[in-house]
């Protein structure tokens, strides 16, 4: 198993122009060539701006793969780990590195795995920005929303880079400079006051028609105020440089007392645009958890902002390729991705979302006939990983949440990837609620409201901590590229746990590493860019 990432430096400057979209027709000659598409030629028409917005949109799609942002997100704590399964998946150290926070600024992961976190958010960038300037110089019916969307992606694009990175340079123009980082505190602002600035021009939500071919996948009032939502939880975090300059490594980093937009109290905004979701008429909890999951997921009611897939050709998801052994699905997996012991006994055996893990004597999840492993024996899944160094192909436990679509094109599956749910909703509202800022029910309530379609018989659940929410958060959202952000949060991110230890370095680990290290592809590219601290 060799897997390939890429790890150009194409996010440096963050400001040439991408090609939007493929052209079709490549026997016409008389046709405009790519690399003299520009706002002059283009974007005159409806059709012609949805295509170019089509092309942001489509970025997304990258932020969920394995050697991006949700890998980042997930292999570096204590969720998952992808073993060495004798050839496969060592990759130059990349993936034990990531788990065991070894990373440097150089080091193998680093130079791929965070570095495509930092191109594919700045191509999208990019993409937009293009777009934005275009739509200066046109008119095209529901412009208002379309820039609307736009302007949210490319928030989104900056979300993901604050997150990981802490401040990042801003660019808001196609124009091609050099630019220093902004603090990540005027990053927050800036992604706060666009969102803010836009949430007006958007419906709450999409027609049956629409660009993507569904009403779910557009960017919605509801998105925003998602995305918003998880901003505000954060805040302590995400206003603050690094551990040295306000973020607790090993305590909890409660949004109580940070102000945002309007000097509100950062809780209590949480709370307001939580509010705003619930009471919209839009969402819903979906009957059953597997509904937010399965291959027809689009018509999940829960849902608030996913990235679309579909079963074809380069436009699915591979989720079940990361994670099932060679021998469970066509064309064949590749064995990778595993939870980790800890993680599947933290559940308790009778909570139903313990079933997004596949443990015990497997099957062909195409014909549920039972299957073997290489060597012809019964194949069977372990809970634990004797070596993660060297594990067996059939050690460890694998996340099952998306399940095969039955009309894949190939590796393609058409289930989306949903990064707001309404669930994650009700317990960013615990969450605030819990901190003291005032809210509408109580954080005990919000959970038993999560957690009630995961028990059969009446929930036990009997008081709330922060230590339960945390809990919460990774028995519902698993997998789901939330856990790196929520460890910093509650300031877990750099202790120990399985397969990270004392053999691989001190523990706790420095606090640095609540920030992801610039990679210095992009540093030599443009040298206005400051390393984060301990790197």
């Amino acid at each position: 198993m060799k897997r390939l990432f890429v790890t150009t430096s194409i996010g440096a400057l963050g400001l040439f122009t991408l090609l939007l979209v493929p052209l079709q027709g490549c026997t016409d000659l008389s046709e405009t060539p790519i690399s003299s598409i520009t706002p002059s030629n283009f974007f005159h028409t409806e059709g012609e701006v949805l295509a170019a917005l089509a092309g942001v949109y489509a970025g997304l799609r990258n932020t969920a793969s394995e050697g991006e942002y949700w890998g980042v997100s997930e292999v570096s704590t204590d969720e998952m780990v992808v073993p060495t399964r004798g050839s496969d998946w060592y990759d130059n150290g990349t993936w034990l590195e990531t788990h065991r926070q070894t990373w440097s600024a150089n080091s193998p992961a680093t130079l791929s795995f965070v570095n495509n976190v930092w191109n594919t958010a700045y191509a999208g960038i990019a993409r937009a920005n293009v777009l934005l300037e275009a739509l200066q110089k046109t008119t095209v019916p529901n412009q208002a929303a379309i820039e609307g969307e736009a302007r949210f992606l490319r928030a989104f694009y900056y979300y993901l880079l604050m997150d990981t990175f802490g401040g990042v340079p801003i660019a808001t123009t196609t124009e091609l400079k050099a630019r220093a980082r902004a603090s990540r505190d005027s990053t927050f602002r800036f992604i706060e006051s666009e969102l803010l600035a836009i949430r007006p021009n958007l419906p709450k939500q999409w027609g049956d028609t629409t660009l993507l071919g569904t009403k779910v996948g557009r960017v919605t009032k509801g998105a925003v105020n998602a995305l918003l939502a998880n901003m505000y939880i954060n805040a302590r975090v995400f206003k603050n440089e690094s551990a040295a300059a306000g973020i607790s490594a090993t305590s909890y980093n409660t949004c109580r007392g940070m102000l945002v937009s309007g000097g509100l109290d950062a809780c209590q905004a949480a709370i307001n645009v939580v509010d705003s979701i619930i009471n919209s008429g839009v969402y819903q909890l979906a009957p059953a958890f597997t509904d937010n999951f399965s291959p027809d997921n689009a018509t999940s009611p829960e849902n608030i902002f996913v990235i679309k897939f579909a079963d074809a050709d380069g436009l699915g998801f591979n989720m079940v390729m990361r994670t099932l052994h060679y021998n469970q699905f066509s064309p064949s997996p590749w064995n990778g991705f595993a939870t980790l012991a800890q993680t599947y006994n933290a559940f308790d055996s009778l909570d139903r979302r313990r079933k997004m893990f596949l443990v015990g004597p497997q099957v062909n999840v195409e014909n549920g006939k039972p299957t073997t492993d290489r060597k012809g024996n019964p194949l069977v899944f372990t809970t634990t990983i004797a070596n993660v160094t060297s594990a067996t192909e059939g050690e460890g436990g694998r996340i099952y949440k998306w399940p095969a679509d039955p009309k894949h094109v190939q590796q393609n599956n058409g289930n989306d990837f949903a990064w707001f749910r309404l669930a994650e909703m009700y317990l960013i509202k615990a969450e605030a609620e819990l901190a003291g800022a005032t809210g509408s029910s109580t954080p005990l309530a919000l959970l038993r409201t999560v957690r009630a379609r995961a028990f059969a018989t009446a929930d036990t659940l009997s008081a709330v901590t922060t230590d339960v929410i945390l809990r919460e958060r990774l028995f519902e959202l698993n997998s789901e590229g939330k856990r790196r952000q929520d460890l910093i949060r509650h300031g877990k991110y750099t202790a120990c746990w399985e397969f990270k230890d004392a053999s691989s370095g001190s523990c706790p680990r420095p606090t640095s590493l609540v920030l992801m290290p610039i990679p210095q592809t992009q540093r030599d590219a443009n040298p206005l860019i400051s390393q984060n601290p301990g790197y």
